[in-house]
């Protein structure tokens, strides 16, 4: 068997399970403890430190929001930039809890609300979850609350191996979270998909040329990868919507499906439907969306680059 292959990456993580590891678990599993509030406090702090001392993401982030919002001034697009790194912090504090915290604790800080009968009907299922800054939150619910059905994600190693153990570890706490590695490829997933597995695929950012089709987000092309066409087509799944908000009690996820009429033998046409559709989302919570990430880095022959 390769090393590289899925069924190995228990192993890879192992490998990287140093002793700085088993210290971070030992101190974050006492720190998942500590009041919501706590977190959230810190996370504010962090982020309004992160908006002076990174300029380079400022930029980006600022540059997406204008190119996605030319209706809104630059002192509203502003306003959303510096609350997105607030909400960006907050969410990568909370990761401590959310990996490290009781079941009894992820089930009162996580709530799942809507078509969530449609992930508990055993078929093959492709939760859209585009990159909102509780995606991590969103995983944790669906594998912790649906233990009766596989729970897969594709997975990019960190190049830091303690973080990469870290992260690892945390998002397959639970027995039927399994993760597949993105350089392994297709079949894989595919297989693991067709044995009444939820797929969380998250295939709003900009995985490069070779991936990826050109369609329009906010009206800008955007190189977007047109996986969630391919994979139900492939994975004979239905796709089910699943959005992560952050409230005041922890996270909500928001299920919404199965989509209708979907796919169609138009990959082009279904890829512009997510966009279209994710849109609608990004509009009721921008500051929650992921404006960090050069999402417009790849452009079409021709147009000048924007970062």
């Amino acid at each position: 068997m390769s090393e590289n292959t899925p069924d190995n990456t228990t192993a890879h993580a192992d490998k990287a399970w140093s002793w700085q590891v088993r210290l971070i678990n030992l101190v974050f599993g006492v720190l998942a403890w500590l009041p919501l509030w706590v977190w959230r406090g810190l996370g504010w702090l962090l982020g309004k430190l992160a908006w002076q001392l990174v300029p380079r993401r400022r930029h980006v982030a600022l540059v997406n929001l204008r190119l996605c919002f030319p209706d809104k001034t630059e002192a509203e697009r502003e306003r959303i930039a510096r609350l997105h790194f607030v909400r960006f912090m907050q969410t990568f504090l909370d990761r401590i809890w959310i990996w490290h915290g009781s079941p009894a604790l992820l089930r009162k800080r996580l709530r799942m609300v809507g078509d969530v009968d449609a992930l508990r009907d055993g078929k093959s299922t492709i939760l859209f979850a585009p990159h909102f800054v509780g995606l991590d939150a969103g995983g944790m619910a669906l594998s912790g609350q649906l233990l009766e059905r596989i729970f897969i994600s594709i997975y990019t190693p960190q190049s830091n191996k303690t973080i990469d153990a870290w992260v690892r570890r945390g998002r397959t706490r639970f027995p039927n979270a399994q993760v597949v590695w993105r350089r392994d490829g297709v079949k894989p997933i595919i297989a693991k998909l067709r044995k009444q597995g939820l797929l969380y695929l998250l295939p709003d950012m900009n995985f490069g040329p070779q991936e990826s089709i050109f369609v329009t987000f906010f009206g800008v092309p955007a190189a977007t990868v047109p996986s969630l066409s391919r994979f139900a087509r492939l994975g004979r799944a239905q796709v089910v919507t699943t959005i992560t908000y952050m409230e005041s009690h922890g996270y909500t996820l928001h299920v919404e499906g199965p989509w209708q009429d979907f796919p169609t033998e138009d990959v082009v046409a279904d890829t512009q439907r997510m966009n279209d559709y994710l849109e609608g989302w990004v509009a009721r919570r921008p500051e929650e969306y992921f404006w960090v990430h050069k999402r417009f880095k790849t452009r079409p022959e021709g147009l000048p680059e924007v970062y």
